[in-house]
């Protein structure tokens, strides 16, 4: 059931009926069977395994917390950890490691069979696997009580509009909104739909039109050219934006409509200064994971000296792993990873030259912006591509076959209306925040930008429900 779709419109406005209508100690359970039944349109096989997941995460925060000695409760900490990393790694990355060891025997001309996993990648296995790693190490860390009411557990794993694609939501703060009683709050609806409705237009209107052409340049690699490529990274580039802070949109006004507030995922990315402030705003929830959860265990920067930037390359390259059971995936994480480190070494150097050229620092901010979203847009091309070799065939070709440009009127046409709404909307919100909000706005322009976003997606939207790209994830 997609977020896009009309089944899922008519599902969730069942739901919150019946959710305010509901005396409070019914509503978890509601919520919970809820966000099963809304699982199991994906495949009812795998709502199994994610309450499998559930119960045993469950069990060992409860064992953790516990555990009368230091030692019992490290092992019962590592028990757990193998066991989710463990699931994850056979329902998403066994195939991948068996085919890549056999490549590498055949590399050294030892001939291997390896065998053939016909496993269906479970929906969202890797964000509520997150959320449960995190909740098992705060449990341990001593950061928050194991929770008891297995039905509050179970629905803070499941929750319905982050279960497929995050945000991924730290227990510490969700699990004490689903303890809360939530009463209709009309100024809080209002801004639910209105969230819900810009990410609607993000997701149908600019991400599906800016798809139809990048998707017929990059599953069609030879038979483009350079300019072709370059157009087609920038479409994909605003397209991934849109599509992923779209859903992020939907499910942040989804939960807010029924009373609870999910992280923020996106900080307006593109106006990034540099790739480390990038990070800082695209996919803050899954970021801040990996900061608190494998960088800074790691040691961080606090050892200084060459062990910042192993730290920073590996945080990466797993956060490329993660993205996908892939090489395309992983050398797109390890490339995210030397920008990082180059932009480490380098930033004190490149303060000092434009201060010593006493550049204005707008000019500055505005070449650092530039600079950033154009790097961001060409490590994308490793991430969209179907393989290696088509990614490396893109970046090798950019000056290839000028100026031919494979031209699809209508949907070159649509890319670029989408990205002017886009590119006027963020400038609004970074120039003027307080602008930006409707709230602000006189009422009759209120109004008329909600018919005309409600009108576009009726009239320029792509029709079918297609899926997210992080449902992938």
């Amino acid at each position: 059931m997609l977020f896009n779709s009309v089944n899922f419109f008519i599902f969730f406005g069942s739901l919150t009926l019946c959710y305010f209508a509901l005396p409070y100690r019914f509503r978890n359970l509601f919520l919970l069977a809820s966000s099963y039944f809304f699982y199991m349109f994906w495949n009812a096989g795998y709502a199994l395994l994610l309450l499998f997941s559930t119960a045993a995460s469950y069990g060992f925060a409860l064992l953790i917390e516990k555990a009368p000695s230091k030692k019992k409760k490290r092992l019962l900490f590592i028990s757990s950890l193998f066991f989710n990393i463990g699931l994850l790694f056979v329902f998403k990355y066994l195939a991948f490691f068996a085919t890549s060891i056999q490549a590498i025997l055949k590399f050294f001309a030892i001939a291997v069979e390896a065998p053939t996993f016909n496993i269906l990648l479970p929906v969202g296995i890797s964000f509520f696997t997150f959320r449960t790693i995190s909740c098992l190490i705060d449990v341990y860390r001593g950061k928050m009580e194991a929770e008891r009411n297995f039905c509050v557990f179970a629905l803070y794993v499941s929750f319905f509009p982050s279960l497929l694609a995050g945000p991924i939501d730290r227990a510490v703060s969700l699990i004490p909104q689903l303890h809360a009683r939530h009463s209709i709050d009309m100024p809080r609806i209002c801004l639910g739909a209105r969230i819900m409705l810009w990410g609607l237009f993000k997701k149908v209107v600019i991400a599906d039109r800016l798809a139809i052409y990048a998707d017929s340049i990059f599953n069609n690699v030879p038979y483009h050219t350079g300019p072709s490529y370059i157009v087609a990274a920038y479409f994909y580039t605003l397209q991934i934006y849109c599509d992923f802070s779209g859903y992020s949109d939907m499910a942040i006004g989804c939960a807010k409509i029924l009373g609870f507030d999910l992280v923020q995922n996106f900080n307006l990315p593109y106006f990034s200064t540099t790739i480390t402030d990038f990070w800082r705003r695209w996919h803050i929830s899954l970021s801040t994971w990996f900061r608190d959860y494998l960088y800074i265990p790691m040691g961080g920067s606090r050892k200084g000296g060459g062990g910042i930037y192993v730290n920073l390359l590996v945080t990466m390259a797993v956060c490329g792993l993660w993205h996908g059971a892939s090489w395309t995936f992983i050398i797109w994480g390890v490339l995210h990873g030397c920008c990082l480190c180059l932009s480490r070494l380098t930033l004190n150097f490149r303060d000092a030259v434009y201060q010593r050229l006493q550049i204005p620092s707008g000019v500055v901010s505005t070449m650092r912006v530039v600079f950033t979203f154009n790097l961001v847009a060409f490590l994308w091309i490793f991430f969209r591509a179907n393989s290696v070799h088509d990614a490396v065939y893109i970046v090798t070709h950019f000056f290839s076959g000028w100026p031919n440009l494979f031209i699809d009127p209508l949907s070159l046409f649509h890319g670029f209306l989408g990205i002017v709404v886009l590119v006027c909307v963020e400038l609004l919100q970074r120039l003027s925040p307080k602008h930006a909000s409707p709230e602000q706005w006189p009422l009759p322009l209120r109004w008329a930008a909600y018919y005309a976003l409600a009108l576009s997606i009726v009239l320029f939207g792509v029709d079918g429900g297609s899926q997210f790209i992080y449902f992938q994830f």
